[in-house]
């Protein structure tokens, strides 16, 4: 090995250190020399405290370490305590700068990257970070230890060498210059993490890693707080300048929703992101929020929209034929909910990518047609025409219509009404189990029970708590759940894990539909292989085009802004609102306490 090692230290040409970051597509809106991003607040006061709710369904925590399978690890970790060696920002979607690793340099052929580490970059322990470390955990993260998610994500990183104690070299299967991003937002930890532990079994251990916060209380439970570090490394990089202002960021964990509202009411915690649209209409009044102690704000974004649906386990028989999905499908009246439960806020999701440019409209367009015509003996006719759009019940559409053709298709599958249910040629009863761990969601869901009912089929809520159910998805135990996809503006590699048929068949991935497709796999492809936005653009509205003609979920709606309730005397915040962010990462990062609280 040592001797291998030296034959490639002696083969491989210094890098020409010259890039303070890296673009997917060459667009760097920040020079070297560069002080802080535009909407930070550089002078912001350090101090105070923000006690937060997680946006995240609200479970306990058994473990410390975020990259394995199994346990719950806190909310927050991720962006707190771990670091990588190079940052992205609200603005830029495509477009890293260097934290952990000072210089980077792509090969020629894109067959490698090249990070040189700071020099001042330290672990929470005192001990800098080195090549070896940025290799360990690399190596740990695509082992069988970790997450699977991890090894589809990396899947086309053959390597990680260390050059020299400050230089580390990643190697790929292919050019690919999304790949620099993905190595470069990798997290990185101490080789010393766990004293020599299997990586599955490192849970109680903090993390040592090399963030701007600490684990405050470490032990088990239900609320945690992290510590800022008074001697953290990368306290005047220009890439934190202005951010991570709190000395301390808690987040207090409630079991249900209504006590999580009366905790905020209370004065428990000071911030949180609501997403039921009910509560934001009626709950959101009293005595705190007329004297302006408690605030109510809709934080506007440029995000694209979240993907939110009912998905099908396509791993069950049942939902095999397409046309039983379809069916389904038509079963939703979006309108009447919208109207009658969510107080008009909400927009209809349509295709995966919704509010975005990577969203199918209409007709294929001739960049769409490049990529779908090499595939067309592998696609269904339909995907050459219009984009699908959701069943509506607007006049003159009526929920009546729509099961009358959803009957129909399911007749055509060979599912017809008798003897008190919808049945099969076997006489099998269509029912369905909806997974589900918010009880919440029985009121939403509720109605397209009925829907079902009224086809023959009958739908049964298994309400579990969070632990169990994350247990059921990992091991594909279901047959219908409900599953959210934050929006993304720099869609990639982490698509693979979501739709590739490898990680169909790989349990505890997140492909929970179970999506084996080979037309799929070869746009996924062309999307991660894109070099240019527009290229990204058009196999993204390809791949959109191709998943809803599948009828895989069905979609629900989602929210074109963060609806908040925040204590605003605890808080000041920046002037610039960032166009791409996610409100609770914003708040903790980038405002600052007031002097009241500090």
């Amino acid at each position: 090995m040592r001797c291998w090692l030296l034959c490639v230290l002696t083969l491989v040409a210094a890098p020409s250190w010259a890039a303070h970051a890296y673009a997917q597509f060459g667009d760097i809106k920040y020079p070297p020399g560069f002080t802080h991003f535009s909407y930070v607040n550089p002078d912001a006061p350090k101090g105070g405290e923000i006690r937060m709710v997680p946006p995240t369904r609200p479970t306990n925590f058994d473990k410390f370490n975020p990259f394995t399978l199994k346990g719950t690890a806190p909310y927050g970790m991720g962006g707190l305590l771990f670091e990588s060696l190079l940052t992205g920002n609200s603005e830029e979607p495509t477009t890293a700068y260097g934290l952990l690793a000072d210089d980077v340099t792509v090969a020629d052929d894109k067959l490698s990257a090249t990070f040189r580490l700071h020099p001042q970059a330290r672990f929470n322990d005192g001990s800098p970070v080195q090549a070896a470390d940025v290799v360990h955990s690399f190596r740990t993260l695509t082992s069988t230890l970790a997450a699977p998610q991890f090894r589809t994500i990396y899947a086309e990183v053959k390597q990680a060498v260390a050059l020299d104690e400050r230089t580390v070299r990643f190697d790929f299967a292919r050019p690919n210059p999304e790949l620099p991003l993905v190595v470069g937002g990798m997290a990185v930890f101490g080789r010393q993490w766990g004293a020599g532990k299997p990586f599955d079994q490192i849970t109680t251990e903090p993390p040592v890693s090399s963030g701007p916060y600490k684990i405050g209380n470490p032990r088990m439970g239900r609320d945690i707080t992290y510590v800022r570090d008074t001697k953290y490394w990368g306290a005047g990089l220009p890439v934190r300048k202005g951010f991570f202002n709190f000395d301390r960021v808690t987040f207090k964990i409630y079991l249900d929703d209504t006590s999580r509202f009366e905790g905020l009411k209370a004065g428990e915690y000071d911030f949180m992101r609501e997403f039921t649209s009910r509560n934001w209409a009626r709950q959101y009044t009293g005595k705190q929020f007329a004297s302006g102690e408690l605030k109510k704000r809709a934080f506007e974004n440029k995000n694209p929209g979240d993907f939110q649906g009912y998905v099908f386990n396509l791993r069950k028989d049942k939902f095999k034929d397409i046309r039983v999905r379809q069916a389904i499908g038509l079963a939703m009246d979006f309108e009447w909910l919208n109207k009658q439960l969510f107080y008009g806020l909400y927009k209809r999701v349509a295709g995966y990518f919704p509010n975005s440019e990577f969203h199918a409209e209409g007709l294929p367009k001739p960049d769409e047609l490049a990529l779908l015509e090499p595939l067309r003996a592998q696609l269904r006719p339909e995907v050459f025409g219009p984009a699908p759009i959701p069943a509506s019940t607007a006049p003159p559409a009526s929920l009546r219509e729509n099961l009358r053709q959803a009957r129909n298709l399911l007749a055509e599958a060979g599912w017809t009404y008798r003897d008190g249910a919808l049945r099969n040629a076997r006489n099998e009863a269509f029912t369905i189990e909806l997974l589900n761990d918010q009880p919440s969601l029985v009121r939403v869901t509720t109605p397209f029970q009925t829907a079902l009912q009224k086809l023959g089929i009958q739908m049964t809520f298994r309400t579990v708590d969070f632990s169990l159910a994350q247990q059921r998805m990992e091991n594909f135990d279901f047959e219908m759940t409900t599953t959210r996809l934050p929006g993304s503006t720099a869609p990639g590699g982490e698509l693979l894990e979501l739709f590739g048929s490898k990680a169909a068949a790989t349990p505890g991935s997140n492909n929970t539909w179970g999506i084996a497709d080979p037309a799929v796999d070869a746009l996924l492809q062309k999307v991660v292989g894109a070099t240019t936005r527009p290229e990204l653009a058009s196999a993204m509205r390809a791949l959109d085009r191709v998943l809803s003609h599948g009828h895989y979920s069905v979609p629900q709606y989602y929210g074109d802004a963060f609806l908040i309730g925040f204590r605003p005397g605890a808080f000041v915040l920046p002037e610039v609102i960032p166009p791409y962010y996610q409100a609770d990462t914003w708040a903790m990062s980038t405002w600052w306490a007031s002097p009241s609280n500090r």
